[in-house]
């Protein structure tokens, strides 16, 4: 199995995973001209991506969806309150799967289970790809470190995880009181310690490597994330921070 982040953060979200021989698509948080660009610093064509996976309703994750479906030919999946929640950004949409949140997709030899997220939007879900006996986890808007999310990352050989905010800076930030309540709350994002947190309970269980993901812009730097993961799990430890502006490196599951 084999993966990168196209851009991860507020600014736009979408990560590509290709697992034998199926290639997805997870969120359509950046536009097409962009997603068609990153793919290809892989070598990899939006043209040949076999479905567009997405995890809830905020525009951050959905608002070129429409464009990857009707410029790309992409097969949309997503959730009946997903796609309510979200149809002012989609526009027509000829080829739509719907699942439900907990229910398993199959593509090929590919199984993408689907854990539902106490994070603020209808029906927000995180991931888990199966393949091979290989897993790869994208947990991100994860709203608050819930009790399934640690038996799923001790599951994953490899995850995404969310790592969105210094809580000094978000406190500090320039954010309204409602804003920063709403980030650190229990439908928010996780915190750099929270994410770090996660990742010290896992154990001798945690993946073989995490990608700290959708890291914000005003309440955030990448040292930052990375110095409170290193210091829960030791700076030998193989952390990396998906982008905001630029696609990650292609990493093997």
């Amino acid at each position: 199995m084999l993966t990168f982040s196209l851009q991860s953060g507020s600014n736009g979200n979408a990560v590509y995973v290709e697992a034998d021989g199926a290639k997805l698509l997870f969120d359509a948080g950046i536009s097409g001209s962009q997603a068609q660009l990153r793919l290809a610093t892989h070598g990899r064509s939006i043209r040949d991506v076999n479905a567009l996976i997405l995890s809830h309703g905020h525009a951050d994750h959905v608002k070129c969806a429409g464009i990857y479906h009707r410029k790309f030919g992409l097969p949309v999946y997503m959730t009946t309150g997903t796609e309510r929640s979200c149809r002012p950004f989609l526009g027509p949409l000829q080829s739509v799967h719907h699942f439900r949140p907990g229910e398993t997709l199959t593509f090929g030899r590919a199984k993408v289970y689907t854990l539902p997220t106490p994070h603020d939007a209808a029906d927000s879900i995180a991931f888990v790809i199966e393949c091979d006996g290989r897993r790869l986890g994208l947990f991100t808007d994860l709203g608050n470190p819930f009790p399934e999310l640690t038996r799923a990352l001790e599951s994953c050989d490899a995850a995404y995880l969310e790592s969105n905010f210094d809580p000094h800076m978000l406190a500090n930030g320039s954010y309204p009181v409602w804003l920063k309540n709403r980030v650190a709350g229990p439908g928010g994002h996780l915190s750099n310690r929270q994410a770090a947190d996660l990742l010290a309970r896992c154990g001798r269980h945690r993946p073989r490597w995490v990608a700290l993901a959708h890291l914000s812009e005003e309440n955030n730097r990448p040292e930052l994330a990375l110095e409170a993961g290193h210091s829960a799990v030791g700076r030998s430890y193989p952390l990396f921070v998906a982008s905001r502006y630029e696609a990650s490196e292609l990493r093997e599951v």
